[in-house]
């Protein structure tokens, strides 16, 4: 009977916490949580990239602002580049082939980091939506102050006349 009792009195000492300091520690944890800004997810990587065909589908640039990173697409977030498979003119599909081979120059010129900012994973077309950053500059900007793209502002526009 005495070690029955001697139990339950290290059970008291022992008690968990109340309710109250429960729920209070976990709205004091969320309102932390709430003050953090959100963080971007970066990845870092490098390759030898290719032109997109049908034997290269890894690491390969497909136009002036989409690629193929370890088989996944991605679209630079940051840029819109000229089309080059349904141009509106001629003077479009030329820009689009520059800034495509433009972006094979530069996915081969070094290690690089895929970033996603913001709140959007993918695009409507399934392609995961990254910028390409290399030692702090994106690549998008590159492409853009070189003439071969504009910033994405999330409107299609013509680059024709």
């Amino acid at each position: 009977m005495g070690r029955l009792l001697r139990l339950r009195r290290r059970r008291k000492r022992f008690r968990s916490p109340p309710v109250w300091l429960l729920i209070g520690g976990v709205v004091a944890g969320l309102g932390l949580v709430a003050l953090v800004p959100s963080q971007s997810k970066s990845t870092a990587g490098q390759a030898e990239f290719w032109l997109c065909g049908w034997a290269h589908r890894q690491n390969c640039v497909i136009d002036g602002d989409t690629i193929r990173y370890r088989g996944v697409k991605i679209r630079l977030a940051d840029v819109d580049a000229p089309e080059i498979s349904e141009p509106k003119c001629t003077s479009e599909a030329a820009l689009g082939q520059r800034a495509k081979h433009r972006l094979l120059e530069l996915m081969n010129a070094g290690p690089f980091e895929l970033i996603q900012i913001g709140g959007h994973d993918q695009d409507g077309y399934g392609r995961k939506l990254r910028t390409v950053m290399r030692h702090g500059r994106s690549l998008g900007d590159t492409l853009i102050s070189e003439g071969l793209a504009r910033r994405w502002d999330g409107a299609r526009r013509s680059w024709c006349g």
